[in-house]
């Protein structure tokens, strides 16, 4: 399959409301659009997500579009290619920087599959015709998080994600139990405990949680295995899968007992599906994570999450979740909860090319 020109832009949007953690506060977001284009005039679209700053993880959009541009780009273009699943060994080469890998392999899959009349997820054995969505709950203030989930509920949402922090975990998920007995709910730590707090997590047991995601470090493996010993909740690990080798090391510790796969943190789809895989062989379930993206990469986390291994409702809200208007057409719509996968070929979506222009604010061309 020859590639014939490879389409960089950066887009940027303010977020309907800003997005809170205790790390950061995302009030506005940029991303990176990657457009594969063959001799026939076939386009595939990936979606590069890292944030402005290195707050999540060390890429950021200037650093992901120097590795694109000044490396990744070139060897695809001069590289003879047969199928998408060998870009991953032609970029061996160049470590780590997994979004910038994942938003071009992405690409050249959406083409691929568009050059083969598939649709993206059937490519993996994806099966199902509607995926269940989860939404994230980002807020520092406990009424506001309440009226979130209130607003959320007319969609049917399959599972709700709190943020907690240490001082305020307690009180967000009485309040919230205490107002919703009986919505799926999970929380999201992004790193904010240590061993340390082990008593206090035990705590969080009382609250029927479906899982803790990532209490302890970012790149911890092994403190994780320790701490699920103490825990019934399940604990669900995100930042630290960064790849098969640490997807496959937590599993022989015991470190997690549900694992999130983000297709952008680990370097595309190659690795997801055999992060998936892998968790499937094991009975470990997985879900879909998000990264406040923009309609691209949520289209391909539909057609990910079509694959038989992904049993928890993911990070895959409405595109209105974000957006006052979403890049593709049409928008990402969840209703009783579902959200149908569409039958056309590659992502299964068209873009909304006025929409694009209006927010892209940097665009270059390599051939």
């Amino acid at each position: 399959m020859k590639v014939s020109s490879i389409t960089l832009k950066v887009i940027k949007a303010p977020l309907k409301q800003p997005f809170k953690t205790h790390l950061e506060t995302v009030t506005d977001r940029e991303a990176i659009i990657v457009e594969a284009k063959d001799k026939d005039g076939l386009i595939g679209y990936g979606e590069a997500v890292p944030f402005t700053s290195p707050w999540y993880t060390e890429e950021t959009i200037k650093t992901c579009y120097h590795m694109l541009e000044d490396f990744l780009i070139p060897l695809t273009l001069t590289s003879p290619l047969q199928h998408p699943g060998e870009l991953q060994g032609l970029w061996r080469g160049i470590r780590r920087n997994a979004m910038a890998k994942s938003a071009l392999e992405q690409a050249i899959f959406d083409l691929y599959a568009k050059q083969n009349e598939t649709y993206l997820g059937r490519l993996f054995g994806g099966e199902r015709r509607e995926v269940a969505a989860g939404v994230v709950i980002a807020s520092n203030n406990v009424e506001e998080a309440m009226r979130q989930i209130d607003g959320f509920s007319g969609s049917g949402y399959r599972r709700y994600k709190i943020k907690i922090d240490p001082l305020h975990d307690i009180e967000f998920l009485s309040h919230i139990r205490d107002a919703f007995p009986d919505i799926p709910l999970m929380a999201d730590a992004n790193s904010a405990y240590t061993l340390d707090d082990i008593a206090h997590l035990q705590k969080l047991d009382e609250y029927k949680l479906m899982m803790i995601e990532q209490p302890l470090g970012h790149d911890d493996i092994v403190e994780h295995s320790r701490l699920q010993s103490k825990l019934q909740t399940p604990i669900c690990l995100d930042e630290s899968i960064n790849s098969y080798h640490d997807a496959s090391s937590a599993l022989t510790l015991g470190s997690c007992g549900v694992i999130n796969i983000k297709m952008a943190k680990v370097g595309g789809w190659t690795e997801a599906v055999r992060i998936h895989d892998l968790c499937a062989e094991n009975d470990v379930p997985v879900w879909c994570g998000g990264m406040i993206e923009f309609g691209i990469s949520r289209a391909h986390n539909i057609a990910l999450a079509t694959l038989k291994g992904f049993t928890i409702p993911g990070d895959i809200s409405s595109s209105s979740r974000y957006w006052e208007g979403d890049i593709i057409d049409p928008e990402v719509v969840v209703k009783d909860g579902l959200i149908q996968v569409p039958e056309k070929a590659g992502i299964g979506f068209s873009i909304n090319e006025k929409r694009l222009k209006a927010l892209t604010t940097y665009s270059q061309m390599y051939r």
